[in-house]
């Protein structure tokens, strides 16, 4: 297991992030997992034997029931608080009424002491803004979650599913009045999902911020089950299939993974995962499991080491179409290019 600073910190924290959204099983969140305590503690365990020391969970998954598996998992194995990092979200609905739910500071400061309670903590290390919330201003969020880091209550804050220009706008506000700024950011990306690439990833690396993508697997349809022949797997993507993805070019770039992970003895999971580990902007890539064994498998694909021939022809096959501005932008760099004759 490799190690990376997030983002413009001091912290470190493992190149694998494992996630609890298959813990609890609550509501629609049984169709992702419904794992009871004694399975979340074991893959929790595995997973601190395998050098991982960052855990990731939300409120909303299986409505609080994610975090409450969690924190006794922790303290069952008697891991020490400060050996891992822990990141939890706020922004989901909790509740009936219109204030359980949202990026207001009501609810900010609601949230992240529930959370607080369930993980059995007095402090989460990553905090995320888990979506956007259009009736509250950037600025009074903003301010709620620098009051918040000032309590003690929070270390770091990040964001999730907000476009770029709205991240700068909120990194802007918090410059200018002296506030803790968002440190990292959590988006879906896959090699199946490389939208990121054409605003966020360019931000990130600018900006100095931390990237954990979330569904490397795309919902586990780049896992090596789902084929043009095998449509419905026996995974999850049978019942929740989600997120959207371009199928058929899936399938095209299933076709050339499967020839890579012969070639070094992988699974197709495996060479998908070490293809979004390789991305020069990604600090820790965030997995989910049902089980030890596929934990394990998953953990294995930090072995794998693409070479630059495995990675130009996963990056021909799962390129972007070129959209407006990228296009224009490339076409008038051209004059402004170092070591020009």
């Amino acid at each position: 297991m490799k190690y990376n600073l997030f983002g413009n910190t001091g912290l470190i924290v493992s190149e694998i992030c494992f996630g609890t959204m298959t813990f609890g099983g609550d509501g629609y969140w049984k169709a992702i997992g419904a794992l009871p305590q004694d399975e979340a503690t074991a893959l929790i365990k595995s997973s601190v034997e395998a050098g991982i020391n960052f855990f990731d969970t939300a409120n909303v998954y299986s409505y609080g029931l994610s975090e409450t598996l969690l924190g006794n998992a922790l303290k069952t194995l008697g891991i020490k608080r400060h050996d891992v990092v822990i990141a939890t979200k706020l922004r989901g609905r909790m509740g009936e009424g219109h204030n359980n739910a949202g990026l207001s500071r009501y609810h900010i400061f609601q949230s992240i002491d529930e959370s607080l309670s369930r993980l059995d903590m007095d402090h989460v290390d990553i905090l995320y803004v888990h979506g956007v919330d259009p009736l509250t201003p950037v600025g009074e969020t903003m301010r709620a979650l620098n009051d918040i880091v000032n309590t003690g209550k929070v270390r770091y804050i990040s964001v999730c599913n907000w476009p770029a220009w709205m991240v700068m706008k909120a990194q802007g506000i918090a410059a200018a009045n002296g506030w803790h700024k968002f440190e990292g950011l959590q988006y879906f990306y896959s090699i199946a999902g490389r939208d990121i690439e054409r605003e966020i990833l360019p931000m990130a690396t600018d900006q100095k911020l931390a990237v954990m993508p979330w569904s490397p697997l795309a919902g586990g349809f780049m896992s090596g089950k789902y084929t043009r022949e095998n449509e419905k797997a026996g995974g999850r993507r049978d019942n929740f299939d989600f997120p959207p993805i371009n199928k058929d070019r899936a399938y095209d770039i299933i076709d050339v993974m499967s020839r890579i992970s012969k070639a070094h003895d992988a699974s197709v999971a495996q060479v998908a995962l070490a293809w979004v580990r390789h991305q020069p902007a990604v600090t820790s890539t965030i997995i989910g499991a049902k089980s030890v064994e596929q934990l394990n498998d998953n953990i294995k694909s930090t072995r794998i080491v693409l070479s630059p021939a495995e990675l130009q022809q996963l990056d021909e096959i799962s390129a972007l179409p070129n959209e407006y501005p990228g296009w224009m932008v490339e076409r008038q760099s051209g004059d402004r290019q170092l070591n020009q004759q």
